[in-house]
């Protein structure tokens, strides 16, 4: 099967899959499953499979990874759309970040298309993850869901050098205004907005939350944009800045939001509250499988496709190194991969329920 998947993934380096434009590469992959004789299915750019024992009264493990990728940074020094094998690396956009865990996950679901287990396999690769978009699994689950498909629980693929994440933070970007009253900068008039900012930006720099969330900490806020003013002997009436909230599993998005907006004197807007921040107990089954191979559960920096699955347990675990992710000349090791698929193996074998 590594062979398989080695060639599958040189096939996918090779076909550009931007986020939104991931169409040729989800051909390649319908018909790589088609070929091992699964029943495979397609919504948009996601490719889908069930087991084929598939069973409606027996939990669903989902297994999912991304196909599409960023597009290259201009550091790279090889061609990014030429899968090229090295001293045991393959090079190539997409390889790392998530193209291993894409094969490894469509082999591992290959190996046990017909195999007997006390719940159902879910095989889904999908797009747009690397922006999120309407799509990808934004689009998925609801669509699983509309057709009586209960997941259970998911394995997510992405590169975590095959160690489990078992939690990672959710994201909220808020736009704020601060207002005040134009006025000539000589003639001490007006109210500056750039004042009333100040003070809000040293509110969220030091707002402590009561609930503090044990695995992933405290709530983190962070300015990262301002702007005001067009002209420098004129109070400026409006300004304008941005906070990155790092948000956990103690509130949800929108309660903290909220919370913020009752704290600072500026107007507040969500971007968006969708991507949660997701954390699996201590005692789930998938954990304690993980656990059992002599893994470390642990918590991840980055943001996944967890993020859009709303209070679904999942953990995050994949072939290749994070720190390769979104990098020049990326590459994965053969081995990672033809490790990920024995683990993978092993991991679901090894679960005795859901």
């Amino acid at each position: 099967m590594t062979e398989k998947a080695i060639s599958l993934l040189e096939r996918l380096i090779a076909t550009p899959s931007f986020s939104k434009e991931e169409s040729a590469t989800a051909d390649i992959l319908e018909k790589f499953l088609i070929d091992a004789g699964v029943k495979t299915n397609r919504i948009y750019n996601n490719v889908w499979a069930l087991n084929s024992n598939f069973n409606p009264a027996l939990p669903t493990l989902m297994l999912n990874s991304h196909h599409d990728t960023v597009k290259p940074v201009s550091s790279y020094t090889r061609d990014p759309f030429s899968p090229t094998l090295e001293n045991g690396k393959i090079y190539g956009l997409g390889s790392n970040d998530a193209g291993g865990s894409v094969v490894a996950l469509a082999c591992t679901f290959i190996n046990l298309y017909n195999a007997i287990l006390p719940f159902n396999i879910l095989l889904a690769l999908t797009a747009a993850e690397e922006v999120m978009g309407e799509y990808g699994m934004r689009a998925f689950l609801p669509f699983i869901k509309e057709n009586g498909i209960d997941i259970s629980c998911a394995i997510v693929g992405e590169p975590t050098s095959m160690q489990p994440a078992i939690a990672e933070r959710g994201l909220l970007v808020l736009d704020c205004i601060s207002h005040g009253v134009s006025g000539h900068a000589a003639r001490n008039e007006g109210i500056n907005a750039i004042y009333h900012a100040i003070n809000d930006i040293d509110i969220l720099r030091n707002l402590k939350f009561e609930k503090t969330s044990p695995t992933l900490g405290p709530i983190k806020i962070t300015v990262t944009q301002i702007e005001a003013g067009n002209q420098h002997n004129i109070i400026p009436d409006i300004c304008r800045f941005t906070a990155d909230v790092r948000t956990t599993d103690a509130y949800t998005n929108e309660e903290t939001a909220n919370i913020i907006a009752n704290n600072v004197n500026c107007d507040i807007t969500p971007r968006s509250t969708r991507v949660w921040a997701s954390v699996i107990p201590d005692n789930h089954p998938l954990v304690l499988a993980t656990v059992n191979l002599g893994l470390c559960p642990f918590v991840s920096p980055t943001t996944s496709d967890m993020a859009l699955m709303h209070n679904l347990p999942s953990v995050k675990i994949g072939p290749g190194e994070s720190s390769r992710s979104h990098t020049a000349n990326e590459y994965i090791k053969v081995d990672e991969i033809a490790n990920a698929i024995k683990i993978y193996n092993q991991l679901i074998l090894s679960i005795k329920e859901l």
